[in-house]
């Protein structure tokens, strides 16, 4: 029935482990950079400010 699909098998590489710590946001490993939040925030700012010019 699968004939010929075993082939992609391991196709995707794996993913990465991640911390219980950094998937609630905090920054766990080391990871440098902006905070998410700031950055969701920014685009959201900007996002609007889009949707405002195009509206008025």
């Amino acid at each position: 029935m699968a004939k010929g699909r075993n082939g992609l098998l391991g196709v995707g590489g794996q993913r990465k482990k991640i911390a219980r710590r950094e998937l609630r946001g905090g920054q766990a490993g080391g990871a440098g950079g902006t905070n998410a939040l700031a950055q969701k925030r920014e685009l959201l700012r900007k996002m609007q400010e889009r949707n405002a010019e195009k509206n008025a």
